[in-house]
């Protein structure tokens, strides 16, 4: 079975990544703590913004892609309603794959529990945010 994959979707769920994360680490909201405990000093040039973002983005397309995909599948299997099938993927995964790997690496690099705790929840709202719009807007197919 190939999945079918809403492509809008998937962008508008990569986009969001990014309107996530300007909140999340705003000065104003939890970046001024994430700059003390992660050591970042910001330098103000533009370089230093660039090369991030376009990172964020490309990966913020394979993460976006890959739970279309698993969701279309988890639809698939367990039927019901497509937002909730996103949802529950979209906790699952963010459990299984990425809660899992933060707190190990975290872990092995003596991160401070806080930074973790920071960043594992933020991912957890991305991921949320993702499943949203990807369960909101199903492919044709499966609507």
């Amino acid at each position: 079975m190939v999945p079918e994959i809403n492509f809008w979707a998937v962008t508008l769920a990569m986009l969001s990544t990014m309107v996530v994360g300007s909140v999340w680490y705003n000065p104003k909201v939890f970046g001024t703590y994430w700059q003390k405990v992660a050591k970042v000093t910001p330098t103000g040039t533009l370089i230093d913004v660039v090369r991030p973002v376009l990172i964020t983005l490309v990966v913020s397309f394979i993460s976006a892609w890959v739970l279309a995909g698993a969701v279309f599948i988890a639809f698939s299997f367990y039927g019901g309603s497509f937002l909730v099938n996103a949802i529950a993927t979209g906790l699952v995964l963010w459990a299984g794959f990425t809660a899992a790997r933060f707190i190990t690496h975290d872990a092995f690099d003596n991160r401070p529990r806080g930074l973790t705790v920071l960043n594992v929840a933020h991912e957890l709202v991305t991921i949320l945010v993702m499943s949203l719009i990807i369960g909101a807007l199903p492919p044709a197919l499966s609507a």
